[in-house]
């Protein structure tokens, strides 16, 4: 070990488990106070007193011990630097630690106090709480000296020794370093290219496809091509080399010329790969097996001078592992790296990103089969890589090879970022023969992420669940909601791979004090004044049911974008993601006749899209709840309707024969209204249901297409656009009815109250008010996206015939609707983020926490009524 004495400057990685080593009394937790944050040390005399209420029990060494490994184990998992504040004088108890460090690929550092034993027994006396004894530290700092020579053998990569009073006192900063592979300050914009293999003038070709200048002759870059990004900023465009430059190919030498002098000037990245680094082994003079193309190399570069053979070595040798690159989105390694060893820095690292993970089996073609890390991949950067050559680059669970044996005769692929844009060149010819058939095992059905979705894993929605959206903040499912969403999605649902989006629940407005109603306008404009909304539109809400309408433009688009195959061109499904039709024969004609519709008005074209996502109300309402028709509302309507008027009659009977039931007389007959205009509300939204020209359907929202959501999108967008739809197919398609209203300008909101007294007059359910734009935000976050305002009869539907008796309507006035606010605004946020993540084609499992979250949410205990 190197002593490192009179240091005022200590630097260590900015990822590491840093022991302080030293006797009993050489002002180890003082130390750690002094450079440290409290939350980064883990002291074994604390951890001796939470579990004892004694710091000095010795008794409970062992379980003090086991609790700062858990602690320390949680901060390592979590990318946290940890400080272990104990006497770690004796190999035995650092070995363990350097084992944690290990487990969790991070650096190990050694700051030792090895301070006088007079100094440490002094410290010790002025301490009523250390009387150990005049052994102890004599002890203590023999075990120290006899093993510290051989700290960096026990695996620690830097070590710093203070050894009196006066270092400890010189030493004024401890510095983090970053690692090598933390690069999470670039944000590109990025061009990742796959293997090269040696094929220099592809390499040109592609690079020059995607816009930068090369000088071909001395294999220099001229210029690189600006991308503006949506703040407007202009940056230059950086490749980013995935390894694997050499051997195999025609003109490696070419291609590392250009690689190293791109990465010396700072215009490029590069990666190892398991290529390069044996080329390096036999450039170092090691004993190396001249096959799988380095005796290509071997004899191309016979031609160099020694020079550039040197330049190689000290190329390849500075390689780092991987980069994490834009805030941790990113990363790059040769053949991609696991969530739990990104940015991360250890043998095992270095060697999963050139190698991958073997299984240890070897197939018919005599070569290890490689474990498919990415199966199993959930981590929240996007992992570009290569080293297993595929026939096409394909997307699997945010990581993507991009190996497309250029060298083999296939093509060399970049991927744009953050475009996730894929640029690729042919071969120019076959410069070698795979020991493996490219794309081996393959599947030509279905992309590999659309099989990998063929099988949800339950583990990722059963327990507590906590979703991060990008619309609000992180939303918790709890563990009692998703068992019920479980029941529903398995039993019921439709098949999971249509299932990309939910719909809010939406609340009522604010309870009004008008006599004899429940609900006003005047509550839905005093709500959005009170946030800050200054303009709202009012949709005339129409009897039906909610449902969400996916339709692509043929069977193919659904198979190739959806994963399904054998189900028609889309489906029609409720807020609890069931089939809407029982018959699939009478959905696909309905859709087919959508389809119809959207190629009538050119929507594919002008979305650049093959599919659709539509927010819809479907009608009649009876079409859904036929079933609770029959069995609740027609129920209690026929029997009321029987047994009324023949009580009524009794009762004028009664009182043309002087009995005193007047009182009684009103009431019932008041009972009987109540009644007719209960079977006149539901009445008003039932009709037979036997054929497609039956169903009316009202989209009021674009969702979204490939690539893209309207959540930019003010309402009357919307309204447009599904306007031009419905006008292509009247028969069907129902263009809902709206007005814009201006919040404080008395008259616009007059005109909103008279239409909604207008339709609820008319036997309408009433309306819906939503802020103008789509998404709209105050000072406590999002803004109700909307808020129903429904008609005096309507509400027979939902609280009963008798609902408006004055004793009735002023309980019901009590109502709280502070849990269903907040029910619409964490499933709204969901919502949203499950299309997010469908359109920018995350796996199946992250839209599904979505989907299901919202599902899960709708089992809280929120009256169903509201």
């Amino acid at each position: 070990m190197a002593r490192r004495n009179n240091l005022s400057h200590i630097s260590i990685p900015e990822l590491s488990l840093v022991l302080l080593v030293g006797p009993s009394g050489a002002g180890k937790s003082t130390f750690a106070r002094k450079y440290f944050k409290p939350t980064e040390i883990i002291s074994s005399d604390v951890c001796r007193g939470l579990i004892s209420d004694d710091e000095n029990n010795q008794a409970v060494s062992a379980d003090a011990f086991e609790l700062a490994r858990f602690i320390a184990a949680k901060r390592l998992k979590n990318g946290l630097l940890t400080v272990i504040d104990a006497t770690n004088v004796q190999s035995e108890s650092r070995k363990d630690w350097i084992k944690l460090a290990r487990e969790y690929h991070v650096l190990p550092v050694a700051i030792i106090l090895n301070l006088p034993e007079e100094v440490c027994s002094k410290r010790n006396k002025t301490r009523p709480d250390r009387n150990f004894g005049g052994h102890v530290i004599p002890q203590q700092i023999s075990q120290l000296k006899r093993n510290l020579r051989h700290l960096k053998e026990e695996g620690f990569r830097q070590v710093y020794e203070l050894r009196s009073e006066e270092d400890v006192a010189m030493l004024e900063t401890i510095t983090r370093t970053p690692l090598y592979n933390n690069k999470r300050e670039e944000h590109g914009p990025f061009d990742i290219i796959g293997d090269v293999h040696g094929c220099y003038d592809e390499l040109c070709m592609l690079l020059e496809q995607l816009g930068y200048g090369i000088d071909r002759e001395h294999a220099e870059l001229i210029s690189a091509p600006q991308t503006t990004n949506e703040d407007g900023y202009t940056r230059v465009r950086k490749p980013v080399f995935v390894g694997d430059l050499v051997d195999r190919g025609p003109a490696s030498p070419q291609v590392l010329r250009l690689v190293m002098n791109m990465v010396g000037n700072g215009a490029a990245l590069c990666v190892p790969g398991n290529h390069d680094a044996k080329l390096l082994k036999w450039l170092n003079g090691k004993q190396v097996q001249l096959k799988h193309g380095l005796e290509k190399t071997v004899e191309q570069l016979s031609a160099e001078p020694p020079e550039f053979l040197e330049s190689i070595k000290t190329f390849i040798d500075g390689l780092i592992s991987h980069y994490v690159l834009d805030d941790g989105k990113l990363v790059v390694a040769h053949a991609g790296l696991k969530e739990n060893m990104q940015g991360r820095g250890s043998g095992a690292v270095r060697e999963f990103c050139m190698y991958g993970e073997t299984t240890g089996e070897i197939d018919e073609f005599g070569l290890p089969v490689r474990y498919n890390w990415a199966l199993e991949y959930k981590g929240k950067a996007m992992v570009v890589y290569g080293h297993t050559p595929v026939p096409q680059a394909q997307w699997l669970n945010r990581t993507i090879d991009i190996d497309t044996g250029c060298v083999f005769g296939g093509s060399l692929t970049a991927l744009r970022y953050p475009e996730k844009e894929l640029v690729s060149v042919s071969a120019l010819q076959q410069y070698a023969v795979p020991a493996r058939p490219i794309g081996y095992n393959a599947d030509s059905g279905l992309s590999v992420q659309q099989q990998y979705d063929g099988v949800l894993d339950i583990a990722d929605f059963i327990g507590k669940k906590i979703v991060n959206t990008r619309y609000s903040h992180n939303i918790t499912i709890r563990e009692e909601n998703s068992i019920a969403a479980l029941e529903v999605m398995s039993r019921f649902a439709i098949n999971p791979r249509w299932m990309i989006y939910l719909p809010p629940t939406m609340s009522p407005v604010e309870t009004s004090s008008l006599p004899g109603l429940l609900e006003h306008p005047e509550g839905g404009l005093q709500y959005f004044r009170e946030t800050g909304v200054e303009k709202v539109v009012c949709e005339e809400k129409h009897m039906g049911s909610r449902a969400i309408v996916v339709v692509c433009r043929n069977e193919d688009v659904a198979r190739e974008r959806f994963g399904v195959d054998g189900e028609g061109i889309g489906v029609a499904y409720t807020r609890t993601g069931r089939s809407f039709f029982a018959d699939k024969g009478l959905e696909q004609a309905f859709l087919a006749r959508m389809n119809a519709a959207l190629e009538s008005a050119g929507f594919y074209n002008d979305f650049q899209s093959d599919w659709v996502c539509l927010d819809c109300e479907l009608m009649p309402w009876s079409a859904k709840a036929q079933a609770l028709l029959q069995q609740q509302y027609a129920a209690v309507g026929t029997a009321a309707g029987q047994a009324l008027p023949a009580v009524t009659a009794a009762l004028e009977q009664a009182v043309r024969n002087n009995v005193p039931a007047q009182l009684l007389l009103e009431k019932y007959r008041s009972r009987q209204q109540q009644v007719t205009d209960y079977v006149a509300a539901y009445r008003q939204y039932c009709w037979p249901v036997h054929r497609l020209e039956d169903y009316k359907l009202a989209p009021f929202h674009i969702m979204a297409t490939e690539g893209k959501t309207y959540f930019d999108k003010d309402h009357e967008w919307h309204m447009a656009h599904i306007r031009k739809i419905c006008e292509a197919a009247p028969e069907l398609l129902l263009a809902t009815a709206y007005q814009v209203v201006q919040i404080g300008d008395p008259e616009s909101e007059l005109a909103a109250v008279q239409w909604w007294e207008k339709l609820t007059a008319a036997g309408g359910e009433g309306m819906v008010m939503k802020p103008y734009s789509f998404l709209t935000r105050d000072t406590r976050g999002l803004v109700q996206p909307a808020v129903k305002v429904r008609g005096k009869n309507y509400l027979r539907i939902i609280y009963g015939p008798e609902y408006d008796a004055p004793e009735n309507l002023s309980r019901l006035r009590s109502r709280g609707l502070g849990a269903k606010r907040s029910l619409a605004l964490r499933e709204f946020a969901l919502g949203l983020e499950g299309l997010e993540r469908f359109v920018s084609k995350e796996p199946l499992q992250m839209v599904h926490q979505c989907v299901f979250g919202i599902l899960a949410l709708e089992s809280e205990p929120v009256d169903p009524r509201l």
